[in-house]
Formats: structure tokens, sequence, C-alpha cells
């Protein structure tokens, strides 16, 4: 729960909501949650959510040219004089003081691209999550090089453009954003973060792993082994529901079409990338049947626009009661929503029922095991069932 709750502060629960909004969407009280940060934090979830902010305004002010009027908006603070005080509070320095030489120039347009550094804790097998998006990148919206990923992304101001890669002798990711105002990176990086599933902590998950003879050898060959996300949860729903059933060829070659009829055209600034994603609004009030979609996987992909469109379908909701919302839909399952849950929240202990794959793999013998036989097998693997999926998928491809 713990756990849950920083991620969201990461993801700026705290910037325009209360502690009293985190705790709904946890669903737990408000006394609960601060004695849970009390016992397992030390710091309460707004000391924590301020902290995060000037950390984050901290290297603005260190690897950036923005004004430092911009950099206090970016970092959540809704007026200069409440960020000054409290960046004198944390640091004994104005940020004025704290900046370095020659970085006092600057423009709060998105016209700059801005560049950053996002750390990780080592080892991690940029590999892995490299292939993996590579494979699954959707024409039009993300384009994959030999060394970055590259994608468009829809932000309050209109869109950016996200390049991210391997730092070397570095344990982090370069994140270039162009087309951003300052007030959307925190968003923005948080989106990185979890993609890219920066916040994981390799030997705490090899250790609860490592006890399975069957985890013990992958984990051996690939130790930073991350959960490649996706960009935000709708797009892992539609992902999901187009992709089920087919090959991933076939799924890729569906949501390119689905991109250039519905989504938004853009200027070319990188090669290939030229459209943002469909919104729900505008899946909801598309012609689907165009596509080739079967029925029940045309009805579930409309309700779902529908839903999310219509606020109800909640993502931001307990990954609990996002899991339900999805499975009530036509011709939805629990693989379906274990996978959004999995890609698209970025839960590490969630799970796609039943999968196919897993079953055979865990199986002593060449009869695969029952759905329902994988789901008991993989409670020894909690609180990382999502990682053991990926070692288990990965295993596989090797």
């Amino acid at each position: 729960m713990v756990q849950r709750a920083l991620r969201l502060i990461q993801d700026g629960a705290l910037d325009n909501g209360s502690v009293d909004d985190l705790s709904n969407r946890l669903g737990i009280g408000v006394r609960h949650l601060s004695r849970l940060f009390a016992q397992h934090v030390g710091a309460s979830p707004a000391t924590v959510a301020q902290t995060r902010r000037l950390h984050f305004a901290k290297r603005l002010l260190d690897d950036t040219h923005l004004p430092i009027t911009a950099i206090a908006l970016a970092s959540g603070f809704g007026s200069i004089r409440r960020f000054n005080d409290a960046f004198r509070v944390a640091y004994r320095k104005s940020p004025r003081e704290c900046r370095k030489g020659g970085r006092a120039r600057g423009d709060a347009s998105g016209d700059a691209e801005i560049t950053l550094r996002l750390a990780y804790r080592p080892p991690y097998d940029w590999a892995q999550v490299h292939a993996f998006l590579a494979k699954q990148a959707i024409p039009g919206v993300e384009a994959v090089t030999a060394s970055s990923y590259a994608r468009a992304v829809r932000t309050a101001s209109g869109h950016a453009i996200l390049q991210i890669q391997p730092v070397e002798s570095a344990h982090a990711l370069e994140v270039r954003m162009q087309g951003a105002m300052p007030a959307e990176l925190p968003l923005l990086l948080s989106a990185v973060r979890r993609m890219f599933d920066l916040t994981a902590d390799p030997a705490r998950i090899a250790a609860v792993l490592y006890d399975d003879p069957l985890l013990r050898p992958l984990i051996g060959s690939r130790p930073g082994l991350r959960i490649p996300g996706t960009w935000d949860p709708f797009e892992c729903s539609v992902r999901a529901m187009i992709g089920r059933h087919i090959s991933l060829a076939a799924g890729t070659a569906l949501l390119g079409r689905l991109v250039e009829r519905f989504g938004e055209p853009i200027e070319p600034i990188v090669t290939n990338i030229t459209h943002l994603f469909p919104t729900p609004a505008a899946l909801a009030e598309a012609s689907l049947e165009a596509l080739g979609l079967a029925g029940t996987r045309h009805a579930a992909l409309y309700q779902m626009a529908c839903g999310v469109r219509d606020e109800v379908i909640r993502f931001d909701a307990p990954s609990e009661e996002v899991t339900r919302t999805l499975c009530g839909l036509p011709g939805v399952g629990r693989w379906t929503a274990g996978y959004v849950e999995l890609r698209g929240l970025g839960e590490p202990d969630a799970f796609p029922f039943g999968d196919l794959l897993l079953r055979r793999r865990v199986s002593a013998d060449e009869k695969p095991l029952t759905s329902l036989e994988l789901e008991a097998r993989a409670e020894r693997w909690r609180p990382f069932r999502g990682y053991a999926a990926f070692h288990l998928w990965s295993g596989e491809q090797q």
C-alpha cells in the first residue's frame, strides 16, 4: 500500500490533489495512510510530495536554462514566494544562489528542447526493454532506432516529442523533450519512469523470486530485467483489446491503421512519427467496423472508449476497481485486465490470468496447467508476479 501511494505521489497525485483524494484512490482512510507512512517512511505524504517537488526543482536549476518562475510552476508550487521559502528551508540558499553559473537565461516556451537524466538502480537490461518496445512499436506514433526510443505524446498545450536513450557510463536514461511546457514536465517524466520501470529495485525483486528453481536461472541470465510499460492505461487497453488472439504483426498493423484513420496528424519532427494516438473521444465517435475487428472486440473497444470519455472508467482509481470495470466489458477477461494493470498501470504484482505461454512454461510436463493452477502456482511470486511473468516470457524467447 505504501509503495502504491509513493508511486501515485511520484506521478503528481498531491500536486493538484489533497491527502484525502490520495487515500480515496487507495481505498483506505486518511488516518490509516498517515500511520503507514509514519511506520514505513518516517514522513507524512505531504512531506514526501514537497521533498519530491524540491528535488525536481533543484534538478531543473542545475540542468536546464528555464527561468526560476517557470521552474517553480513546473515543480508544482502555486507561487514564486512559496517556492522560494520552501527551497531556502531545504537547501539553506535561495534558488538563484543555487543556480549554476551561465544558466540564468532561458524562456518558458515549449519550443526549446529540454534534456534531463532519470536515474535507476542497476542493473538495468536496456537491451531487453529496447527490443520489447521495438517489437511493439505503433507505426506513426513510436519510432525505435538501434540505440533509442521516440514517440509523440499529447500534452495540455498540444503535443511533445520524447526521445529516450541510455547514458554511457551512468546508471540513467537521457530524456529529450521537444514541445513541452515547463508545467508539463513532471507528468511527462513520471510517465517515462513508469514506462521504462525506473523505480524498480532489482535486488529486492530477485530476493523474492530467486527461491523458485524455475525462475532462478532466468534471474541469473537477466538480473536487470524490467517490465516495459505503455504510455498510458488507455493506450494499453486499446493495444490489449486489438492484439488479443492474433499475431503481434497483425496487431501492430491494425494499430497502425487505427492511428492513421483516427489519430491526430502532427508535423514529423522525428522520422516516421506523424500522429498522436487517438483520444477516447475520437474512438468513441469513430466507425471502428472498417478496421475488421470481430464483433465482441469491436463492442468492447467502443464501450471502453465511451467509458473513459465519460469518466465511467477511471484509470486513476484503485487497480482492483479498474480490473472489475474492464472485466465488465463484453469480450474482456482477466487476462486483458491483468495486462493493462501490468503494462498500463505499472503494478508489479499484476498477472495476466490464464496466459497460455505461462501455463506451458510453468507446467512440469507437456500438458499446460489450467488457469487456476497457474494462478495458485504464482502465489509464491507475490508481490512481484509481473516480473515473474516477464522472466518466463523472456526465457521462452532465449
